[in-house]
């Protein structure tokens, strides 16, 4: 027990916080001290973002974790990643590894499959890896593009700042203000027309309707009149006109003489003169024809 001494304990618990703080620490990381995963080697000619500890991910499940990244002096221009990945995992020849980042700046170590089934790596074999362009990347292969397009926006501008100071465009702008006012006008009066509309429509089609029935009335006298006898009377009158003007033709019977001799006239002319003369006559010497007498006619 002697040898047990407090500086001993002290020792201990210093060794002992040592321990658990670096487990923890490769806890935190994601890393075990006891691990079993197969360890691969990874290629790279870039690692911006990429550290230990970053996750390992086959089809967005994870499967490793990388364990370490060191420069390859002999060979410039190439970075080693260690990674350690599931010992369950089978990774098909020709398979690389891709190194993503979000939004937030996680960055993640994402393998891609070999469609084709050449073979499996072993332990320990090397996996080619790249970096993808990202968000800044690709805006960095853009910038040409945008170069090029500044001065047409610049001409544009221009062209819109001369469109916009054009006295017209002002005009235009009442113009279209003062017919926006006019259909709102219009509408309004619409709407007033549709409401006075809506009020006599119902009227007009109680009219309408009295009309209808009126006329499905006058239908109905129309069917219920003999037609036939009707016009077989129409008929029988037509023949009489038609003897009638046949007799009023025919210069032998008497109602065609009276119409048609020349005689019969020039006597009747002549009566008439005749007639016409006497009236005169009584007219201018009434006292041949008519006489008047107080105390009575004398005899002769």
């Amino acid at each position: 027990m002697k040898y047990f001494t407090k500086e001993v304990k002290i020792a201990l618990v210093a060794i002992m916080a040592i321990v658990v703080l670096f487990v923890g620490m490769q806890f935190l990381k994601g890393m075990s001290i006891f691990s079993s995963d197969d360890v691969y080697y990874v290629r790279f000619a870039d690692v911006t973002g990429l550290s230990p500890s970053s996750p390992v991910y086959a089809n967005g499940y994870k499967v490793g974790v990388v364990r370490d990244i060191s420069y390859d002096y002999s060979n410039p221009g190439n970075i080693i990643a260690t990674i350690g990945l599931d010992p369950k995992l089978q990774i098909r020849r020709g398979t690389k590894a891709e190194i993503l980042s979000d939004l937030l700046g996680n960055v993640r170590l994402e393998l891609r499959f070999a469609t084709t089934a050449s073979g499996i790596l072993a332990k320990g074999d090397t996996i080619d890896g790249y970096q993808e362009s990202g968000l800044m990347g690709k805006a960095a292969e853009m910038l040409p593009e945008i170069e090029a397009l500044l001065p047409k926006l610049d001409s544009i501008l221009t062209n819109v700042n001369i469109l916009v100071s054009n006295p017209a465009i002002s005009g235009t702008i009442n113009n279209a203000e003062n017919l926006t006012a006019s259909l709102k006008t219009t509408a309004t009066q619409l709407n007033q027309l549709t409401a006075q509309l809506n009020q006599k429509i119902p009227k007009v089609m109680g009219k309408a309707d009295g009309l209808l029935d009126n006329a499905n009335k006058v239908t109905e006298n129309l069917g219920q009149l003999d037609l036939q006898a009707t016009m077989g009377k129409v008929d029988r009158s037509i023949e009489n006109l038609e003897q009638l003007t046949a007799k009023l033709s025919n210069p032998s019977g008497n109602l065609g003489l009276l119409l048609n001799d020349t005689k019969l006239y020039d006597n009747m002319l002549s009566s008439m003169n005749n007639l016409d003369s006497l009236l005169i006559d009584l007219k201018s010497h009434p006292k041949r024809y008519v006489h008047f007498s107080v105390f009575g006619r004398k005899d002769k």
